[in-house]
């Protein structure tokens, strides 16, 4: 299928997930994503359950005043208090995705929703995040990293199986070796378990 992935989210989302609580400071929240270098959380009740998700954009509101250096007019400044809590600022209304989504599917959502990132559920619980950066990451892996994968996925999940030469190019997986119908089917399938690998071809 000429150069184009397939695959399924939960072979590209990043799990464990990082949550933060309803009731969770902003700062605290603003911590938490900093820390784990990451965009966006999924926002859980007490018991667990997705209640919604905060960004960076979501916890940056209301923590900067205006600087009078920038303007030369007078600042108005804000008679609100700045929000305190995660649930003052988070989205309720969430888009979700489960394990066995397809990848494509999933970036519909995010450029159809203008959403950067989505929580992975299993029934109710969250299992995951699959977010641009996260897809991003997949297609950036270098060809050699991707051979090795390859290499590594064919000799423990089919360690009886012929050899093969195993060479990447541009994510393009090249199998060389003797011709064997059934065994290059389950090669095959198992090179594109990596995410990464665009197609799979048999050099004679």
């Amino acid at each position: 299928m000429g150069g184009q992935l397939v695959m399924l989210v939960r072979e590209v989302m990043s799990s464990p997930v990082v949550t933060v609580l309803r009731t969770d400071p902003v700062r605290r929240a603003i911590r938490v994503l900093h820390r784990h270098d990451i965009t966006a959380a999924p926002v859980v009740d007490a018991e667990g359950r997705l209640a919604g998700v905060v960004s960076e954009l979501d916890l940056l509101r209301g923590e900067f005043e205006p600087d009078p250096r920038a303007s030369a007019r007078p600042v108005e400044t804000s008679a609100e208090p700045p929000p305190r809590h995660v649930a003052e600022v988070m989205t309720g209304e969430v888009v979700t995705v489960t394990e066995t989504t397809d990848v494509t599917l999933a970036i519909d959502l995010m450029i159809g929703k203008r959403i950067k990132s989505l929580p992975v559920l299993r029934g109710e619980e969250i299992v995951g995040m699959v977010s641009r950066r996260d897809l991003m990451a997949m297609l950036a892996r270098p060809d050699e990293e991707l051979c090795q994968a390859v290499r590594d996925a064919l000799s423990e999940q089919y360690p009886f199986g012929p050899s093969w030469d195993v060479a990447v190019h541009d994510g393009v997986a090249e199998l060389s070796g003797p011709p064997h119908r059934h065994a290059d089917r389950i090669a095959d399938v198992l090179a594109r378990t990596v995410p990464g690998i665009v197609r799979v071809r048999h050099l004679r």
